[in-house]
């Protein structure tokens, strides 16, 4: 009983520092406190298709509920699924009220959240709108340098967690969209940086990947990128049957909504039908509490549902590693990371510099997934600064132990 309770503290401990949100009481309605699933501004227009890529297509002023004072607003805009599809997503954009008097332009960065749900209350843009973000330290951070900025729900309309394409292409369209919000004062052409953690850091890989292809004009000095994800048949093969094993829920859950054709749904027997209901809306410390030490077998009809080539393919399909960023990236993860194996992280970081992409890594012998993130958090920020200030060549640097090549 005693190690169930602990288990159970050191579940909501890791859900509540690395993503999702709760939701709000709706009591007193003001901007941005009705849940996206029912706020129209979160509702498509009829011609989203006729709109080019990240077109800002509405926005509104909203009051954040962060430390530090800022404008925010919530920016609506054209994006595409990982089908192509069209489809609006949100993202919330954070300025300093202060003045930038720092050389240049006022830096600007796009922090994925990891969201790490099936809900749409758990989106990071309904989280500031009503003060129940669970991960905004790094976001405050950010704005006591007097940086712009913007939180993308890269999970977009169908809370598609661990979807890659999805998430790249919000998260690059999102940017082209805060360049073109005047009020910001941001503007065209501007230096951006990207930073992510965890889910947060899936999404933020996907966006380096895809940015040569699919948003070459946008101008990007690097990415920080921790506790990352990559490899989702390792990742899933490591929780499953753990203590985390809810995440195993919500990709499978995010999976069948983003990629009905993979007939994800077909593996479920009846346990399973009955546990993808339950996951089917929830935030990250809902998955986690309910679905603890639980076996992926237990809820398919075949015995060794890791292997199905219906869901290995598609856990291939949003997996990292297959083009090499162009930007510059900081790396960082634990060795004992008890949630996401550091291996297959060291294996993205050789395929990368394979590539031809510059990293510097940071590798932690002992530390745990929630706590890596905050210990790992001002260094990130301290790469983040550096490449804003530094236009010189990008180092290529294991900081403590060798990653393969």
């Amino acid at each position: 009983m005693i190690l169930r309770s602990t288990v159970l503290v050191t579940l909501i401990t890791v859900a509540a520092s690395i993503g999702g949100v709760s939701w709000a009481e709706e009591s007193a309605i003001v901007t941005g406190s009705v849940v996206p699933d029912r706020d129209p501004f979160y509702a498509a227009p009829s011609d989203l298709g006729s709109h080019r890529d990240g077109k800002l297509i509405s926005s509104r002023e909203i009051t954040a509920q962060m430390s530090a004072p800022v404008h925010a607003w919530q920016l609506a805009y054209r994006t595409n699924d990982s089908h192509g599809a069209p489809e609006l997503a949100v993202a919330t954009l954070l300025v300093p009220l202060t003045p930038w008097t720092g050389p240049g332009r006022r830096p600007a960065v796009s922090e994925q959240i990891p969201e790490d749900s099936t809900s749409t209350r758990c989106a990071p843009s309904y989280g500031i709108a009503t003060g129940t973000l669970q991960s905004g330290k790094q976001i405050d951070e950010m704005l006591a340098e007097n940086w712009a900025v913007l939180v993308p729900d890269f999970e977009g309309p169908k809370s598609a967690f661990l979807a890659g394409p999805q998430a790249g292409h919000a998260v690059l369209d999102g940017i082209r969209a805060a360049e073109q919000f005047e009020p910001a004062g941001i503007g065209p052409n501007a230096d951006w940086a990207l930073d992510g953690y965890s889910g947060g850091a899936a999404a933020t890989g996907w966006a380096a990947e895809l940015q040569p292809s699919y948003a070459p004009e946008l101008k990007f000095v690097g990415a920080a990128i921790g506790g990352v994800p990559a490899d989702l048949p390792a990742v899933i093969e490591y929780v499953d049957g753990g203590p985390f094993a809810g995440f195993i829920f919500g990709a499978m859950v995010g999976y069948n909504r983003e990629f009905p054709d993979a007939h994800i749904d077909t593996m479920l027997n009846d346990h399973g039908r009955v546990s993808m209901a339950q996951a089917d809306d929830m935030c990250v410390v809902e998955l986690l509490t309910r679905f603890p030490f639980h076996r992926l077998a237990w809820n398919t009809i075949g015995a060794d549902p890791l292997h199905d080539p219906r869901l290995v393919e598609v856990l291939r399909a949003n997996s990292l590693g297959t083009t090499a960023p162009t930007m510059p990236i900081y790396n960082y993860h634990a060795d004992s990371d008890e949630v996401v194996p550091v291996g297959q992280a060291d294996e993205l970081i050789a395929k990368w510099r394979r590539g031809g992409t510059r990293v510097v890594t940071a590798r932690d012998p002992i530390g745990e997934h929630a706590l890596e993130a905050g210990h790992r958090q001002p260094a990130a920020q301290a790469f983040l600064q550096h490449r804003f200030t530094d236009n010189g060549p990008a180092t290529d640097v294991d900081m403590d132990r060798t990653v393969s090549r």
